[in-house]
């Protein structure tokens, strides 16, 4: 054995203690993966923090799915698919260490509350990516708050500047189109509110599937003890039935979700626990989550600053492009920093390319000055923003306890935008889960504003994007083609014939439509006979290819069937439609006729001998 001399035990211990002490705790390769924020409140106590997994799901399949619902049904299953089988061991982990987590699917992510060593163990694992910062986030509160009610004014000036009213004249107010809002919750029973609220059927109230609360309240009803959310919604979907039309698009339904406390604090984890049921909308008690009733589009008026604790401005980044990959429209308030120059637009969501940001304009169409400018320099993408722009000076709308105020802001303005979305999409619902193609026709069809400031020249800028909405401009902006499918009868007998005639109109009225694909299914129970030419099968189904259809053109087809011998009963073409480059598929409205012995009455003639 080789004994050491004191003298050389105490040089190497001293030794020991420099190279320990010289090294600084930021070089530790595990501390690159924590947020700043997280490591310096972990020092102080336990923080709440959220773990984002190495493996995120694929969502590129979703673009290429031709409807909202099978996009939706696909990002959901490959998100919860992802979650499902990764998560398993971090949480494994985290029940050993006994703390308090929940997980989450709209991105990889697990939410956890934790002191030092946790986060050191989490962060040191291969199946970790990264520890985002979860601080509580306060509201950016409206610039100006009206002190008064304002009296009724029928239709509002912002409601009637942008062109709504037109749109509805024409018969589109939304109808059929669901729009959410994430804030900071929703009278729901406020008379500009209820009726258009989807949990109401005119006799009671259902809240599942219609409503969800993210904050620690966990309200099983819809509320909103801080007054924001309210009026939002009105400036999407109010109206009371009488001079109280504030919203957007009246005839559509809402949905809410609430990610904001009584005093107007949200966090990373709520305003993403908001996003995740936006994609699949669950019970009041988080379960049973179906994607099929998500809506079509989410307003968020609401930001999350460096200066409160959001110091990694990819922290929502993922989360939203899971939303806009279900087919969802995302509208965003750029938010309300225009005094501090070019570039103020820096706080997610508002600076993501996923997110449709919106600022504020007057009702002259000048920019407010509160407006936050592009491009967004936060992230080092110097990308263009805002994308578009609504108003939001003294917008009138409803406020809790059936009450109405004026509140000027871009939280006021980006609800105008989630509204457009629903006219549109009511006009035209085969664009519904088309996220590029609707944000394209706001940007091309609204009244463009040049400027050179903040970097910029001309259409698009960085002051107003592509300009104030113009919902009537939007409508006639929308390719529409609409199908109609006459039977020759209603009635044959079995191995009888059957000509079907398919009509296809294309509204517009400008410009022609491309690349035309009609197509038919046979159903069950025919036999194929002839077609118009020219035409192309692939099994049971026939195909006819026009390379245009002029604006306002019809065109009208004919498929000619006949009966089985074997068939009787119902015989139902459903299985049909039409899509262009400019028209999403539109499906037909089925087609019934009754196949069954065709009995023939006679009436006896009598003839009487003249008397």
């Amino acid at each position: 054995m080789i004994k050491l001399s004191r003298s050389l035990l105490v040089v190497i211990s001293i030794l020991s203690i420099l190279l320990t002490t010289s090294i600084p705790a930021s070089a530790a390769p595990w501390r690159e993966k924590v947020d700043p924020w997280v490591l310096q409140t972990a020092a102080e106590n336990e923080t709440e923090f959220l773990v984002y997994l190495t493996t995120q799901a694929d969502l590129s399949g979703a673009e290429a799915l031709p409807t909202k619902l099978e996009k939706g049904r696909y990002v959901y299953q490959a998100l919860t698919s992802i979650a499902g089988r990764t998560q398993v061991a971090v949480i494994g982990e985290l029940e050993r260490l006994g703390v308090d987590y929940h997980p989450y699917w709209v991105a990889n992510m697990i939410w956890v509350r934790g002191g030092m060593s946790t986060i050191q163990l989490l962060a040191q694992r291969p199946d970790v990516a990264h520890l985002y910062a979860n601080p509580h986030v306060a509201l950016e509160a409206p610039v100006e708050q009206a002190q008064t009610s304002a009296g009724p004014q029928g239709v509002e000036w912002n409601i009637a500047l942008v062109g709504a009213p037109q749109v509805w004249a024409l018969g589109y107010t939304g109808q059929g189109v669901v729009i959410g809002g994430q804030d900071t919750g929703f009278d729901w029973d406020h008379p500009a509110l209820k009726n258009q609220y989807r949990g109401w059927d005119g006799v009671s109230a259902e809240h599942d599937y219609n409503w969800y609360d993210a904050t620690a309240d966990h309200s099983l009803v819809p509320v909103d003890p801080f007054g924001h959310g309210t009026h939002t919604m009105g400036t999407m979907v109010g109206d009371d039935g009488g001079n109280n039309q504030i919203g957007m698009a009246p005839g559509a339904r809402w949905v809410g979700c609430r990610n904001m406390d009584a005093g107007g604090v949200g966090s990373p984890e709520t305003y993403t626990a908001c996003y995740q049921w936006s994609i699949a909308p669950t019970r009041v008690d988080g379960s049973e989550p179906r994607p099929d009733l998500a809506p079509d589009v989410v307003n968020n008026s609401w930001s999350c600053p460096v200066s409160e604790g959001c110091t990694d401005p990819d922290v929502l980044l993922t989360v939203v492009q899971s939303v806009r990959a279900a087919g969802i429209v995302t509208a965003h308030s750029a938010g309300n920093s225009g005094g501090s120059g070019c570039g103020s637009i820096g706080t997610p969501a508002a600076i993501y390319a996923e997110s449709f940001t919106v600022g504020a304009t007057d009702s002259s169409d000048i920019i407010a000055g509160f407006s936050s400018r592009g491009p967004v320099s936060v992230d080092g993408s110097n990308r263009p923003k805002p994308d578009i722009s609504a108003p939001g000076v003294n917008v009138r709308s409803s406020v809790p306890g059936g009450y109405y105020d004026g509140n000027s802001g871009t939280s006021m303005a980006a609800p105008h935008v989630a509204g457009l979305v629903a006219l549109i999409i009511s006009a035209q619902p085969a664009l519904k889960g088309q996220v590029d193609q609707i944000e394209t026709i706001i940007e091309q069809t609204a009244l463009h504003i040049p400027s050179t400031a903040c970097s910029s020249s001309g259409v698009p800028n960085n002051v107003y994007g592509w300009g104030r909405i113009d919902a009537i401009g939007a409508f006639a902006d929308i390719h529409r083609i609409e199908l109609d499918k006459v039977a020759s009868t209603n009635l044959i007998e079995p191995g009888g014939i059957l000509t079907y005639t398919i009509t296809i109109t294309h509204f517009h009225d400008m410009s022609s439509t491309t690349n035309v694909v009609l197509t038919d299914t046979l159903p069950a129970g025919v036999t194929f006979i002839s077609a118009s030419e020219p035409y192309s099968m692939n099994g049971d189904t026939v195909r006819w290819d026009f390379s245009n259809l002029e604006a306002m053109g019809t065109r009208s087809v004919e498929l000619v069937v006949q009966a089985e011998y074997t068939a009787i009963g119902t015989l139902t073409n459903a299985d049909y439609g039409v899509r262009s480059d400019d028209v999403a598929f539109v499906r037909g409205t089925p087609v019934s006729i009754h196949v069954g012995s065709v009995n023939y009455f006679y009436l006896p003639l009598t003839l009487n001998s003249p008397r």
